[in-house]
C-alpha cells in the first residue's frame, strides 16, 4: 500500500512498477540503495539496470556469482569491486522476521466504530451534521441536540449553523480558541456557478452578515503583470463557494484561431464593477491564499482590496520551518482534504494549456473548491494566533508588508538591456579564452562544463589529491571541491571556478534579464515571496535579483544594467553590519556594543582585541581574518569552514575561534543557552516574536549540528528580517508625509533600493534612513545604534 498516493499494488503491479516481483524486491533494493535510509547500493546501477539484472539472472546471488562474466565492463567492474557492500545492503533492507509479535495480527485491523458510543461524542461536542449522517448510515435514530443558539442567529445557514463571527471574533462554539464550528463537509457538487448579475449580488450581500469574503482570481499566468483574469471564486462562508466565471474560450476552437467564448458566463468589467465595493469596504475582510498575487493583477483593472487576511502567512507565523505554506499542504495538514491538482486540469510539459482553456464546469469545481478550503483554513488558523502569541508577528510584520511588497514589484526597475546585451558578449569571449586556457592546462580538449570529464581529469589523469567518488561512480567536483584544490595552488580548478561564475552570471543575468523586461512597462517586475525561508527574509524569483554576487568585479558590472529613467537617480540605502550589532546586543557583550557606539571599525576592534594588535597601523589582513570570524561566527562557523575561507591550517583557524570565545564569553554563552531552549521549546524566536520551529534539533548524526547552527543564526537574521520589514512598511506613509514622490524598488536583504526624482534626492536620503535607524522601537530597544549607509546614483552600481 503506498500511503502517498493511496493505491495498493498486487503482485502484477508490482513486476509492472519496478520490473521485479515482490520475490525479488529485496535483492532489487540492495542493488539500487536508498540515499533517505542511507542505503548504498551499488553505485551507478539504477532502477532499470537493476530490474534488467535480476531478470537475467534471477537472483542478486546468482548476479555476484557470475559478475565476471558480464560484458559491459564498467557494470562488471562494479559488481566485483563493491560486492560486499552490496550484500551490506541487502542486510539493510531485509526486514527481520525473528522479532516476537504480543498482539495478534488482527487485532491490528481498524474496526467498526460502536455506533452508540460514537454518536455519545458527536452529540457531546453538537455535531449536528454528523450526528445526522452517522446516524443515517447506521439507520438509528439521532439523538437530540439542544440548540443553544442566540435567538437572532440564522439556523438555515449550511449544516444548521449561524453566520460566521464578525472579522474579529474567534468562529466556533462558545469563542473558545482554536474551536470551530459544525461546517457541512467539503461537498465540490454543491458550489455554483453564477452567470448573472442578480446571483451575484445576492452573493455579495451576503456577506453584510457574514462581515468576510473569500477571494481567488483564475488567471492565464503567474505572472501577475500580464495575466489576464478567467474568472473569480468567492465564499462567504464555508461550503457556500462560487465560481463566476469571465475569460473562458473553447480550447480546440481557440488553438484552431476561432477563439471562441464560451457560453454562460459574465462580463468582466461588470463583475469587477460590481465586487469593487465590496473588495474596498473596510467592514469585510477579504481572505486569501497569498493574496499579494491577486491584488496585483485587480490593481491593474483599477480595483483595490482591502482589509485583507491571508492563510499563507497566518501558516508562516504560526508554524514557520515545521513544512509548505501553500493552500494544498494546508488543507491536508489543517483540514484533512486534498484538493484537486491544478496539473489534472491544465496538464504539464509541452502539452500544458493555460486556465482559460479549461472546460467551465470543471474549471468552476476547482475554482469554488480552493476559496471554499481557504475559508474554512482561515477559521482554523485565525483563533491560533492569538492562542499561540504570534499575532503580533502576523498583523505588525506579515500582513501589512503585503501591499507594500505589490506597489514595489509593480513599479519594477528599469535595465538597460544593451548594456546587458554587450555584458554577454564580453563573458561570453572570458568564457572563451578561460576554456582554452583550462583545456591547455588539463594538455587536451575536453566539455568544461561536464563534471564528469572533469573529475576525470583532475583526480584519475592529473592525479589531484583529495577526490572522493560519489553514488554514481563519478568524481565530485563541486565548489567546495575545487576551492580546496585551488587554495593548495592548483591552477586549474582554479580556472575552472572562474569560468563557472562567469557562465553562471552570462545565463542567469546578461541572458535571462532581457527576457524579463515587460512589453508595457519596459522594466523588470521581481516577486518577492514572503514565506519562502524561515527567517523571515524575503526571497526575489522571476527574475532572483538578491543573488547578484557584489564581491566580484563581474557582478558588480551586471548592476551597472540597472538605471533610473531621465531625471530620476537610484538610491541605495543599506544597514551597516547589522547582524553584528543584533549579535553585539542579544550576547550582551560590551566591548562589541562599546565599539558600535563609539563607531569603531568593528573589525578592527575586534582583531585589537583578539590578537592583542593596535588598530593603528594594523596590518590588512588580520583584520580579514577578524572579519571572517565575526560574520563566521553568527552562522555557527567550525574550524574547518574558517579555514577554507581564511586558506589557512585548520589548527590555526581553532586557534582563532578559541581566542575569539575567551575575549567574547558572552557569545559563547548566547550559543549554549540558544541550544538548550532550542531542544526544550523545539523553537528559536526573534527578539520581535517571531517563531522559527528547529525540528531537527534533537536528531542525530550530523543533522543535528546543522539544526544547531540554524537555531544559533536564526534569532540574529530573523531579527534583522523583522527591523527591515518593519522599515519598509513605515517607509511608504513617510514618504508621502513628507511630499516625497521617490517609489522604493526593491529589497536586497540589508538594502533597499528606490528611484527619485534628484531634486530630491536628499530629501529622501533623510527621511528614509530616519525610518530605518528607528525601525525597531518601541518594541525593542537596541543597546547598539542601526546605522544606515547611503548612496546615489545614475546606476544601482553607482548608488552602492
Amino acid at each position: 500500500f503506498d500511503p502517498m498516493k493511496e493505491i495498493s499494488y498486487d503482485a502484477d503491479a508490482v513486476t509492472e512498477r519496478y520490473g521485479v516481483g515482490p520475490e525479488l524486491m529485496i535483492d532489487y533494493q540492495a542493488l539500487v540503495g536508498d540515499s533517505v535510509d542511507n542505503v548504498p547500493g551499488a553505485p551507478g546501477i539504477g532502477a532499470k539496470t537493476a530490474a534488467q539484472l535480476l531478470q537475467e539472472w534471477g537472483s542478486l546471488d546468482a548476479i555476484l556469482a557470475g559478475a565476471e562474466q558480464i560484458k559491459q565492463k564498467k557494470r562488471r567492474e562494479t559488481l566485483i569491486d563493491f560486492a560486499d557492500q552490496i550484500r551490506l545492503s541487502r542486510e539493510l533492507v531485509t526486514l527481520k522476521t525473528d522479532v516476537p509479535v504480543e498482539a495478534p495480527l488482527d487485532g491490528f485491523g481498524v474496526p467498526e466504530p460502536d455506533p452508540e458510543r460514537l454518536l455519545g461524542f458527536l452529540r457531546a461536542m453538537e455535531f449536528r451534521t454528523l450526528t445526522a449522517r452517522v446516524a443515517e448510515a447506521y439507520g438509528v435514530d439521532a439523538p437530540a441536540i439542544e440548540d443553544r443558539r442566540d435567538p437572532g442567529q440564522d439556523a438555515s445557514a449550511p449544516g444548521g449553523a449561524a453566520p460566521d463571527a464578525a472579522p474579529g471574533a474567534a468562529p466556533g462554539s462558545d469563542g473558545a480558541p482554536g474551536a470551530v464550528r459544525d461546517w457541512p463537509a467539503i461537498d465540490t457538487a454543491g458550489y455554483a456557478t453564477i452567470a448573472d448579475m442578480p446571483t451575484l449580488q445576492a452573493l455579495i450581500a451576503r456577506t453584510a452578515d457574514t462581515g468576510v469574503l473569500c477571494v481567488d482570481l483564475e488567471t492565464t499566468s503567474l505572472d501577475e503583470m500580464t495575466a489576464e483574469i478567467v474568472g473569480v471564486a468567492l465564499a462567504p462562508q464555508p461550503g457556500a463557494a462560487a465560481y463566476v466565471p469571465v475569460g473562458h474560450v473553447d480550447g480546440e476552437a481557440d488553438l484552431l484561431g476561432g477563439g471562441a467564448r464560451v457560453a454562460g458566463q459574465m462580463d468582466r468589467e461588470a463583475v469587477l464593477a460590481a465586487l469593487g465595493p465590496v473588495l474596498a469596504d473596510p467592514a469585510v475582510l477579504k481572505v486569501g491564499q497569498n493574496l499579494k498575487y491577486d491584488l496585483k493583477v485587480l490593481a491593474r483593472h483599477g480595483v483595490s482590496v482591502a482589509p485583507i487576511d491571508d492563510t499563507m502567512l497566518m501558516s508562516y507565523a504560526l508554524d514557520s520551518g515545521l513544512g509548505g505554506h501553500g493552500m494544498d499542504d494546508l488543507s491536508e495538514r489543517h483540514l484533512g482534504h486534498r484538493p484537486k491538482p491544478i496539473k489534472e486540469l491544465i496538464g504539464s510539459g509541452k502539452s500544458q494549456i493555460t486556465f482559460d482553456r479549461v472546460p467551465l464546469a470543471d474549471a468552476a469545481v476547482y475554482a469554488a473548491e480552493d476559496a471554499d478550503v481557504t475559508l474554512r483554513l482561515w477559521h482554523r488558523l485565525r483563533p491560533r494566533l492569538a492562542a499561540e502569541k504570534v499575532s503580533r508577528v502576523y498583523h505588525r510584520l506579515e500582513r501589512p508588508l503585503v501591499p507594500v511588497l505589490a506597489d514595489m514589484e509593480m513599479a519594477g526597475i528599469k535595465v538597460d538591456v544593451p548594456v546587458l546585451q554587450a555584458m554577454s558578449s564580453r563573458f561570453g569571449q572570458k568564457m572563451a579564452e578561460l576554456e582554452e586556457e583550462i583545456q591547455e592546462l588539463a594538455g587536451r580538449t575536453f566539455n568544461v562544463g561536464s563534471p564528469k570529464q572533469l573529475g576525470e581529469i583532475l583526480f584519475d589523469e592529473m592525479g589531484l589529491p583529495g577526490g572522493k567518488k560519489g553514488k554514481n561512480g563519478a568524481w565530485g567536483t563541486g565548489a567546495d571541491v575545487l576551492e580546496v584544490l585551488a587554495a593548495q595552488g592548483f591552477d586549474l580548478p582554479a580556472r575552472v571556478l572562474d569560468w563557472r561564475q562567469i557562465a553562471k552570471l552570462k545565463s542567469t543575468y546578461t541572458d535571462a534579464l532581457p527576457t524579463h523586461v515587460n512589453a508595457e512597462t519596459g522594466r523588470v517586475h521581481t516577486s518577492f515571496s514572503l514565506a519562502a525561508t524561515s527567517t523571515g527574509r524575503l526571497a526575489s524569483t522571476d527574475p532572483n535579483l538578491q543573488n547578484i554576487p557584489v564581491r566580484t568585479e563581474e557582478g558588480r558590472e551586471i548592476r551597472t544594467a540597472f538605471v533610473a529613467e531621465p531625471g530620476n537617480v537610484i538610491l541605495s540605502l543599506d544597514y551597516s553590519q547589522i547582524e553584528l550589532r543584533i549579535l553585539a546586543h542579544i550576547a550582551g557583550i560590551d566591548a562589541l556594543r562599546q565599539a558600535f557606539r563609539e563607531g569603531q571599525d568593528i573589525h578592527a576592534a575586534t582583531a585589537s582585541e583578539v590578537f592583542g594588535v593596535p588598530v593603528e597601523g594594523m596590518d590588512p589582513m588580520v583584520r580579514r581574518q577578524a572579519k571572517a570570524i565575526n560574520f563566521g561566527v553568527i552562522y555557527g562557523i567550525s574550524a574547518y569552514g574558517l579555514s577554507n575561507n581564511l586558506r589557512i591550517p585548520r589548527e590555526d583557524a581553532q586557534a582563532f575561534i578559541d581566542r575569539y570565545f575567551e575575549k567574547f564569553p558572552g557569545i559563547r554563552d548566547y550559543m549554549d543557552a540558544t541550544k538548550a531552549s532550542a531542544r526544550e521549546r523545539k523553537y528559536v524566536e526573534t527578539l520581535f516574536g517571531r517563531r522559527i520551529h528547529c525540528p531537527g534539533i534533537d536528531q542525530k548524526g550530523p543533522g543535528r549540528g546543522f539544526a544547531e547552527r540554524q537555531a544559533i543564526n536564526a534569532p540574529i537574521q530573523g531579527t534583522a528580517a523583522d527591523i527591515i520589514r518593519r522599515a519598509m512598511i513605515r517607509i511608504p506613509a513617510a514618504l508621502a508625509d513628507a511630499g516625497l514622490a521617490g517609489r522604493m524598488l526593491l529589497q536586497v536583504h540589508d538594502e533597499l533600493l528606490f528611484e527619485v526624482p534628484e531634486p530630491e534626492a536628499k530629501a529622501t536620503v533623510a527621511c528614509v534612513r530616519a525610518v530605518m535607524e528607528a525601525a525597531e522601537r518601541p518594541a525593542v530597544d537596541l543597546a547598539v545604534p542601526l546605522v544606515v549607509d547611503a548612496g546615489q546614483g545614475a546606476s544601482w552600481a553607482e548608488a552602492h
